[in-house]
């Protein structure tokens, strides 16, 4: 076999793990024969060979969850292949010791009727049935997956390698990347020891080296290599060829597989070790790591080992055959990094979380699809590396998120929990304010948000409390926000929200070009828009304002603006006819929306704020009080109202006059909850849930926002108008739900006449029509106005109805008052 490195391919692998040859696999399989695969010392010798090899397939997530199944069903397939992978589909139980863990597998089980996985609920004694090591003492129940198993990190590696040379895949050991050609804004090739290598692509699949390699082409990617140990016992039960399902004990930081006829044993401490992380030392994997394991530290293991101890008695007297503790490279959020990066053609797909494994036939799927097709088919955007904000650029505050994520893996997500690591950080200016007005802080991409102002409590009810999980961190507050803006005004600070300065002779083109509304309207013309992907899919969901001839801006969410940007600049075009620019944090913004709000801003402003002279989704340059503002007329409350945005520096000034003048109109101050609140009854959507790059704007009810025949047409277009001519099958509907205080928290499943149709994407209660309301992608040839439907709301079907959208103000004419 030639192995002189070929001087040119069109794809370069760097890396290769589980990850990197699953991506070659797949690429060959999509028709790619031109790639290349390289890794700096033998196939598996980063975190893959000491990997624990566990294969769960359900997850919160709907996306990383078909990756997952996908991962399993290909393993089966190799397993019954010439380059078997060790994989045995034993089955997998999750305990649970607490109520709330028993709720929480409740939820998910209703998650698991969405995407047909036969996950069931079980009882102790059951458990033990399946897992006769077991002590059940302190357990309330659990689920099992029968589908479940583990694999062999190594076998699997090299099973994938060798379909991926079957494919044509080059594969090259002992091959070191020294640099990584950039010119122009995109990757050209690699600099190896053993040469370059031209490429049009470079995937960076280094593992533990992935903030390393991304860094030779000047990328940040943001991952912490963290310390993680498990044990493997001497036999604990005899061969007789019965499998053990794997076993996890979450209330007690554990996890259990059989290993041959003893038992490998792992789990999360509160005490974890970033690796390679001390002192200013960061990202500094040394060089020569390779097939390596850190030293064994039992000190730190104590606490694990005495939980297992506690579940699976024999562990106290089993022998320790070793003890593995190697390097997993973890995300700030516990999501994977995948996708293109800001350099064209430079891909990234790193940070596996220590759940690797289960996904890398997934990953390896959506990769290559995403690299041969420009996009990923599934939605992505939690896992797309360009999620991070300038923020992660700091090794410092990338260490504090990861650190917080990897010590809570265990812990159960309840609705709006916030983590503390890193805080604060980035603050508005009316900051100050808000802490002496007690408000409850939320954060959202370093940004500290106000959720609500407990002050307010006193004017709400404690009997819209809702049950169960939703009732946890809510306060009568949210309710008084909400209804105050409804009756009067509400003053909101949303100075996280994202802004992109979209500039130069070419802006109005390419946002033209990109969104499928008409956004090259007059100065001051403010349009509600889509930017579509190639399938005519919704890639982002934004408003665009004109302020000049050649000057726009895009206004964003708080956690979306990494994203949207990085799309427009991908379809910039490169002639330097357009400047785009991220001024999120130049921008003061705050919102007044309310039926009074028009009184408290006339004796603020020289505008006429007549509806003639302002109308709805205009914008004007003009001053409140004693500070310059673009006021624009927008809301996401379903109210009469405006946005301000200032300079920065007169934020904190232009809020204590809103408020000092809306003192005898009685204003409101509020907080995110409410606007989620608001936002719910009127119907608008929300992009990441309701709104995904797999759905159009036709399917989730914005068809209004798309204009097919505008001059040039959009990107998007064809694909959008071909899905519409085959005929959608799924729209968004709105659904109420009998029981007010039941309230959906996303993803619960839907049911017509006792058939799962689909799962919430949105779910929350509405303060004025006094609903709990949820949104869901249904199919139109089943459900309509009027259908009666049952949402799994933790192991209750709760009974509701299909509504007209949306359920407050449909014509209008509140934010036209």
């Amino acid at each position: 076999m030639d192995r002189t490195l070929p001087a040119r391919a069109r794809i370069v692998v760097i890396g290769g793990g589980v990850g990197g040859t699953s991506i070659a696999y797949h690429l060959a399989k999509l028709g790619e024969r031109d790639v290349v695969l390289l890794d700096r010392d033998e196939l598996t010798s980063g975190s893959t060979f000491h990997s624990a090899g566990l294969v769960g397939q359900l997850r919160a997530d709907v996306t990383l969850t078909r990756m997952n199944i996908y991962s399993a069903q290909l393993y089966a397939e190799l397993e019954a292949g010439e380059n078997p992978v060790g994989f045995v589909p034993c089955g997998g139980i999750r305990l649970a010791c607490t109520p709330e863990r028993m709720e929480e597998a409740r939820r998910q089980i209703g998650w698991s009727r969405t995407v047909d996985l036969p996950l069931q609920e079980i009882s102790p004694a059951e458990a033990k049935e399946l897992f006769p090591l077991l002590d059940t003492s302190g357990v309330l129940g659990g689920t099992y997956l029968a589908t479940d198993g583990y694999v062999d990190p190594a076998q699997l590696t090299y099973s994938l390698a060798a379909g991926a040379r079957a494919g044509g895949v080059r594969i090259f050991p002992h091959t070191r990347v020294l640099g990584i050609d950039v010119r122009e804004g995109r990757v050209r090739g690699v600099r190896t020891d053993r040469g370059e290598i031209e490429a049009e692509i470079v995937v960076n699949c280094g593992g533990m080296f992935a903030a390393e390699i991304g860094r030779l082409a000047g990328v940040r990617v943001p991952i912490v290599p963290m310390s993680h140990q498990y044990l493997i016992t001497e036999p604990v039960r005899p061969r007789d060829g019965s499998h053990l399902p794997t076993l996890r004990d979450p209330d007690n930081l554990v996890y259990f597989r059989e290993e041959v006829d003893g038992l490998l044993m792992g789990g999360y401490e509160r005490d974890s070790a970033p690796w390679a992380q001390t002192g200013a030392n960061f990202d500094a994997v040394p060089p020569d790591f390779n097939g390596k394991l850190l030293p064994e530290d039992w000190d730190r293991f104590a606490e694990i080992a005495e939980a297992a101890q506690l579940r699976v008695p024999t562990m106290a007297t089993a022998g320790i055959r070793k003890m593995i503790n190697g390097p997993e490279a973890f995300t700030p959020d516990n999501e994977f990094c995948l996708g293109e990066t800001e350099v064209g053609g430079f891909f990234v797909a790193a940070g596996f979380c220590a759940h690797g494994i289960a996904g890398a036939g997934g990953i390896g799927k959506v990769m290559a699809e995403w690299i041969v097709a420009g996009e990923p088919e599934f939605d992505l955007s939690h896992m797309d590396i360009r999620r991070f904000g300038r923020q992660y650029r700091s090794p410092g505050y990338t260490r504090k998120r990861t650190v917080e994520n990897y010590e809570t893996y265990y812990d159960i997500p309840f609705p709006h929990r916030e983590r503390g690591a890193g805080r604060p950080l980035r603050v508005s200016s009316a900051y100050s304010w808000h802490r002496e007005h007690e408000a409850s802080f939320g954060e959202k991409s370093g940004w500290e948000r106000v959720n609500h102002y407990e002050r307010n409590a006193a004017a709400g009810q404690e009997s819209w409390r809702p049950h169960g999980w939703a009732g946890r961190n809510w306060s009568p507050a949210i309710g008084a926000e909400h209804l105050g803006t409804r009756e009067r005004a509400g003053l909101f600070d949303e100075s996280s929200f994202a802004k992109i300065e979209v500039t130069g002779p070419g802006a109005a083109r390419l946002l033209d070009w990109v969104c499928a509304n008409e956004v090259a309207g007059p100065v001051g013309a403010i349009t509600y828009t889509q930017a579509l992907n190639a399938r005519g899919g919704i890639e982002c969901d934004f408003t665009v304002t004109r302020w000049g001839e050649h000057e726009f801006q895009v206004v964003t969410g708080t956690a979306f603006g990494s994203h949207d940007a990085a799309w427009l600049r991908r379809h910039a075009p490169a002639d330097g006819s357009v400047r785009i620019a991220d001024v999120t944090g130049a921008w003061s913004c705050f919102a007044l929306w309310g039926p009074r709000s028009r009184e408290i801003l006339a004796g603020l402003t020289p505008a006429a704020l007549d509806n003639e002279a302002f109308p709805y989704l205009t914008a004007q340059e003009t001053t409140v009080g004693d500070v310059p503002v673009r006021a624009l007329r927008v809301t996401f409350a379903g109210e009469l109202g405006w946005e301000l945005y200032c300079s920065s520096e007169y934020g904190a000034a232009l809020w204590r006059t809103l408020w000092a003048a809306g003192q005898e109109h009685g204003v409101i101050a509020g907080g995110y909850r409410a606007i989620d609140s608001l936002r719910l009854e009127k119907g608008y959507r929300l992009w990441g849930s309701d709104l995904t790059p797999e759905r159009t704007p036709y399917e989730a009810g914005l068809g209004f926002c798309v204009k097919p025949d505008k001059p040039g047409g959009f990107h998007g277009r064809e694909a959008l108008l071909r899905r519409k001519e085959a005929g959608f099958t799924h729209r968004l509907r709105c659904l109420t739900l009998d029981d007010p205080l039941a309230h959906p928290l996303g993803s619960e499943a839907v049911r017509v006449n006792g058939e799962v149709l689909g799962r919430v994407t949105t779910g929350g209660y509405g303060y004025t029509v006094g609903r709990s309301i949820a949104f869901c992608y249904l199919p139109v040839d089943r459900v309509k106005i009027g259908t009666e439907v049952e949402v799994e709301v933790f192991g209750r079907w709760v009974p509701g109805v299909v509504e007209r959208d949306p359920l407050l103000d449909p014509k209008g004419t509140r934010i036209r008052a």
